[in-house]
Order: C-alpha cells, then structure tokens, then sequence
C-alpha cells in the first residue's frame, strides 16, 4: 500500500476532509488574504491577519466546499461563498472578543487586548462589508439571502445572549434558541449555500442545511462542556473561563434546575452577583458531577451529533457524504 494511502486510512475525518479539499481550500485562503488587504488602513490587514492566520481548522468554509462538491458542483463561485462564510466569522470572533472583555483566542492574545477595541469593532465591520461584496459576486441572490439572513440571526443570537446572560431563570430552551443563533445559524448556511450554488434539489439543500445546524449545535453544546475539563491548549482558552465569566451554558442550566436552596444560592453569588472565590470553580464542577448534567450535557451533545448524520440520508451516496457522517462524530469525539 502507498505511503499516501495508508496516511489517510490513518486519517480523521476532518483531516481527509481536508485533504479531499485541499485545492479548494488553497483557493479559498489565497481568496481570503487578498480580499482582507486594504489601501488606506494597515491596521486592518494587520487586525485580521492576527486571528485569519491563528490557526482555526477553516471548518466552516470546508463545510461550503464540501456542501458543493457532494452535491456535484464544478465551478468556482463555491470559493466566494467559502470565503464568505470565514469573513462572516472572523467578524463575529473580533466583535464577540470585545463583547466578552476575552484576552485570549486560540491560544492567543485577542485583537482587542493587542489593539483596542475600536480596532476590533470596525476591522470586524469591515469584513462584515467584504462578506457581502463576495457573496454578490456569486450572482446567487438564493446564496445571498441566506448568508444575509445567517448574519442578522447571529447577531439576534448575540443580543439575546446578552440580554439573558446570568439569569438563572434560563433554560435548556432558551439556551438552545442562543446557540442556534450564534453558532449553529452560520453552520446552516455554510451547508445550504453549497447546495444551492450547485443547483440541488430542494430535498438536498434541506437536508444539509438541517445537518449544518445540528452539527453546529453538537460543536456548540461540547465546546461548552470542554470549559469545565478540556485542555486549555485545545480550547484556546483557559479552562472554567465561561464559569469566571458567568455564562449560563448548559451543564450550568441544569445544575441550577437540579439545585437544592444551598446550592442555588452558591449560583445566585457566583453568576447572578459575580461573587467568586478561587476555590469555587472547583465547587461548580462538583455540583454539576453530583448531580450528572455533565455527563447529561455530553450525551444531548452526542444526540445531536446523532441527528447530523440522519439529516444526511437524503443526500446521494459518496466518499464526502461518508466523511461528513463521520465528521458528526469527530465533533463530539473529545467527551466521548
């Protein structure tokens, strides 16, 4: 067996994804680089230079990519909506990152702390500006509206996020709505634009629009697991950093359901008021193990994972549809 062959027997399925969509993502990346440059203002390629080029896995943009490939597209407006996808992104990280008063992402320091957070805001506005020139570039106005309506809902997630933010009367519900919105919306869309730039049947850009989402809900759902026991080096950022920053994520959300009057009033001081001492991330993690809504967590986590790769079914039968399914579970692969 050729050295090549059995490197990729060997390989995850986000790693064949990208080695299947290798010349693409080349293009998409030489297509990110010269679209984020500017004339008159070097702060902003110097801005998004340091998080584009920080190292993210590019997963969504694979998913436009993929999207089209499977559903067989051969032309090359799949690379505009792929960058699309990215810039949208990136957008997102620097205004998120100002929002959060964040110091660190993907194992570095935020643009907002290098920089300030005017930078980050308006180096954020801009590359929302440079999605939109992209996506019109396409002549797709179906790709076009639902790239628009991905953005004004991420934005609606964010606000509501916001708005919601330490209340212990959020629920899974509420949650749920939150990440549909400020993750999963974008994941959708990557999925969908694929399919209808290569013209599938409605059937198809159905089903990968619902696999998007529930894919972006898994990747939501573990990310905020891992915050109370990944590594830091994986997260890009430091363990108990939601706790510290009061976020009610899931496994919070039904610790507090499950909680007695003592217990309540430890989240009520800790997220509600902000009161935290060093030993009380440790007393977190305890209450959410004693009453299992981490282990909870992790298998709604796996459940939608599980919908992900139903929500494929109706696609035709091919090596990519394969390492999609599989992808489903990579996504969830570090709780499991």
């Amino acid at each position: 067996m050729p050295p090549q062959v059995i490197m990729r027997v060997f390989m995850g399925p986000f790693e064949k994804l990208q080695a299947v969509l290798a010349e693409d993502m080349e293009a998409v990346n030489t297509l990110i680089r010269t679209r984020m440059a500017s004339k008159h203002a070097p702060r902003i390629p110097e801005v998004t230079a340091h998080l584009v080029e920080a190292g993210g896995k590019r997963l969504r943009p694979l998913l436009t990519l993929a999207s089209a490939r499977l559903c067989g597209y051969h032309g090359e407006h799949h690379v505009l909506l792929a960058a699309t996808v990215e810039f949208i992104h990136t957008a997102t990280l620097l205004h998120d990152d100002v929002v959060d008063e964040s110091a660190q992402r993907r194992g570095r320091p935020t643009a907002n702390l290098l920089w300030d957070n005017k930078s980050s805001v308006l180096v954020g506005d801009y590359l929302f500006s440079r999605s939109f020139q992209l996506m019109v570039e396409t002549g797709n106005m179906q790709a076009l509206g639902i790239l628009a309506n991905a953005s004004a809902v991420i934005a609606e997630g964010e606000v509501l996020q916001l708005s919601t933010a330490q209340d212990l009367a959020t629920d899974e519900e509420i949650y749920l709505q939150v990440v549909r919105g400020k993750t999963a919306a974008l994941f959708a869309a990557a999925c969908e634009v694929g399919g209808v730039i290569a013209n599938a049947p409605e059937a198809e850009t159905k089903a990968l629009r619902d696999f998007g989402d529930a894919l972006g809900i898994a990747f939501q759902i573990v990310d905020d697991l891992l915050d109370y026991g990944g590594a830091s080096a994986s997260l890009g950022k430091n363990t108990g950093d939601d706790f510290r920053e009061r976020k009610l994520t899931l496994p919070v959300i039904l610790a507090v359901a499950k909680a007695d009057a003592q217990e309540r009033r430890f989240w009520e001081r800790t997220i509600e008021k902000g009161q935290q001492s060093e030993e009380d991330l440790a007393h977190a993690i305890a209450l959410m193990t004693s009453h299992g809504t981490l282990e909870d967590t992790r298998n709604i986590a796996l459940d939608w994972a599980e919908k992900a790769r139903t929500a494929l079914e109706p696609l035709p039968q091919s090596p990519l549809k394969s390492i999609l399914k599989d992808l489903a579970g990579f996504v969830v692969s570090r709780v499991v």
